[in-house]
């Protein structure tokens, strides 16, 4: 077999001079036809791993795992270049110094191609959450699968740019050092965000909302627009948009009007005193029959019932609920059953009441005696 000094020793003497590095100039002229094969190399074992996946993936009945091949091509497609370049480096016998550098550099860029490889499957595996039919069942999952995939994208970085670094030969020992401190610090000023950070995490586990649900938070109704990492926007009824921090939104409570699985309406009829008894028992036959007329009347529940002599009426406690979560649908059966209210009153030959002068209410609908 023939050896690297014996082909040497057959070169021009001027391809055996020195060149940057402590390196001779044939070593120079090698390199770009090895790396050339190196990058042909690697895109045909690349090609060949990703037809071995698409064959391993085809057997599983797991639908993401059908796209880790072609989200690995290009991490592996660099792994090989280094690995590749990795075996024939000790051919060129290059110098200690330029030596050391070259196989500094393949490891860093073994690290880089890990690490991006990791990146890509975090970011698979999340999609294909986000798309699974679980989730889709589950709709506050998918933004708790978002947020981890988020996050674990960040500390994946941060975790190879460390080893990147140290592959290279920078001291990692004293850059924790500093990040340490400097951690520290940024988390004694940055209180605020952590806390909204966890509280973002506590609403997409507890799911006590998700976007599109009307909600009551802290006075304020509106619609959940966004929920993100810091804050969660609210758009109210009038249009305006409302930030909430997550930190504080965790701790507050929160009543979701999205979640509601009947609707429950309330009424206080008043009648006036010339009203006689024959008369009320008939008003109350009619109301309780208005209601009854609804099809999505709840059946258990139903209350109409005479419940005071007051200063200035006879007072009916009306209270019902309908199985509907629609306030458009539930408006228009809220007007039915008024407009029975109206008809049962005035069949009965009597009429509602007006409240003392003092304690004239703002709505025609209680001026009325109804509210």
């Amino acid at each position: 077999m023939i050896s690297v000094d014996a082909i040497r020793s057959a070169m021009p003497h001027f391809l055996r001079e020195g060149a940057p590095f402590g390196t001779e100039r044939w070593q120079w002229l090698v390199v770009p036809a090895l790396f050339a094969l190196t990058v042909v190399a690697a895109v045909v074992l690349t090609k060949l791993a990703t037809l071995i996946g698409r064959r391993i993936s085809g057997r599983t009945k797991r639908p993401w795992d059908d796209h880790v091949a072609e989200a690995l091509a290009s991490p592996l497609r660099l792994l090989f270049v280094a690995a590749v370049t990795w075996a024939w480096v000790p051919v060129l016998e290059l110098p200690t110094e330029a030596g050391s550098w070259v196989e500094s550099a393949l490891r860093a860029t073994l690290g880089v191609a890990f690490f991006w490889g990791l990146f890509r499957v975090i970011t698979l595996v999340a999609s294909s959450m986000t798309q699974s039919q679980w989730v889709k069942a589950r709709p506050g999952s998918g933004a708790l699968v978002s947020l981890g995939a988020r996050v674990a994208r960040i500390a994946l970085v941060a975790v190879g740019v460390v080893t990147v670094l140290s592959s290279l030969g920078y001291p990692v020992a004293s850059l924790l050092a500093g990040l340490g401190i400097g951690g520290l610090a940024l988390a004694l000023a940055a209180q605020k965000t952590v806390e909204n950070l966890f509280g973002a995490f506590a609403i997409a586990v507890d799911q006590p909302f998700r976007e599109g649900d009307a909600v009551t938070v802290d006075g304020v109704t509106g619609t959940v627009e966004s929920i993100g990492m810091r804050s969660t926007r609210l758009r109210t009824v009038e249009r305006t948009l409302i930030t909430m921090p997550n930190g504080k939104l965790a701790d507050l409570r929160i009543e979701n009007i999205a979640v509601r699985d009947r609707l429950r309406f309330s009424a206080t009829v008043r009648l006036v005193y010339s009203t006689t008894a024959a008369q009320m028992k008939q008003v109350l036959e009619g109301l309780e029959a208005a209601l009854r007329a609804q099809p999505k009347l709840w059946p258990d529940g139903v209350v109409v019932r005479f419940k005071e002599l007051s200063v200035s009426s006879l007072d009916i406690e009306i209270g019902a609920w309908f199985a509907t979560s629609d306030w458009s649908e539930f408006i228009a059966i809220r007007q039915e059953v008024l407009l029975g209210f109206l008809a049962a009153v005035e069949k009965a030959g009597t009429t509602f009441a007006l409240p003392p002068m003092g304690n004239l209410p703002a709505s025609p609908s209680s001026a009325a005696g109804v509210k």
